[in-house]
């Protein structure tokens, strides 16, 4: 059984300053919780319903404890509690390890959320792309909604928060080619595009900040084939990021 001040720890890791001071997130539902134990990241504890049929693949040496769906409601951020719900170690990534003249990488500019933040860390898995680099002001990945939205894919991605510009600025000096995603810009399909380098992909209302953009060397759009004349006018976020990655990839 649960005791009230693991309740109350893990009903803590719904906030962000929370989360840091415990480094600890939490991960729920069968096939997320699964993946995630059989990834390289550091399961602290699973909790389980009395009766779900599906424990037996909980593999030997993880922390389990058994529960009832009552227990499960009052840890679980979801509407309906799972039968698993898993305690999870922040994993320590070092911005120093990515090779941006060898690799293509993502720059997040404050992108708010959660759902788009969780779908674009799921693409770049896809899409074979390691690490994503988010500005401070971006959400955070461990909030419980963006993890949910990765469907595992958070454990094969690497993701760090940084100084956007900061960053950009040293990777300028080294030559890495850098990408953004601009309605102004040239249409992506004519443009030369490089195997590695960082694509910036900007605020869902906002786009990319003037602040950013001025170290942006291509401004990439993405042209619309619409041929009403009331057509909308910009692609969500993530969109925007699956049709830039394919687009990349496919030149490679």
């Amino acid at each position: 059984m649960i005791n009230q001040n693991k309740i109350k720890l893990i009903s803590s890791l719904n906030k962000k300053k929370y989360r840091e001071q415990h480094q600890l997130f939490i991960a729920e539902g069968e096939k997320l919780v699964l993946d995630l134990i059989n990834s390289k990241l550091n399961i602290s504890e699973v909790f389980i319903r009395d009766n779900w049929n599906g424990n037996k693949i909980i593999p030997t040496g993880i922390t389990t404890t058994h529960t009832t769906e009552q227990y499960l409601k009052k840890i679980s951020q979801l509407k309906t509690a799972p039968p698993i719900i898993a305690l999870c170690s922040m994993p320590k990534k070092n911005l120093a390890d990515i090779n941006f003249s060898n690799d293509l990488c993502i720059a997040l500019d404050d992108i708010q959320d959660p759902g788009n933040l969780g779908t674009i860390i799921r693409l770049a898995d896809w899409f074979g792309i390691k690490n994503i680099v988010c500005s401070q002001n971006t959400v955070d990945v461990y909030n419980p909604k963006v993890i949910q939205a990765t469907m595992g894919a958070i454990a094969r991605v690497n993701i760090h928060y940084t100084d956007i510009e900061e960053l950009l600025i040293e990777q300028q000096k080294q030559q890495v080619p850098i990408y953004g995603t601009f309605l102004d810009g040239e249409d992506i399909y004519s443009n030369k595009l490089s195997p590695s380098g960082i694509i910036v992909m900007g605020n869902e209302g906002k786009g990319i900040s003037p602040a950013i953009e001025q170290y942006v060397d291509s401004k990439l759009l993405i042209p619309s084939f619409s041929t009403n004349l009331d057509k909308s006018e910009s692609l969500n976020v993530s969109t925007a990021t699956a049709i830039t990655l394919s687009e990349f990839k496919r030149r490679i």
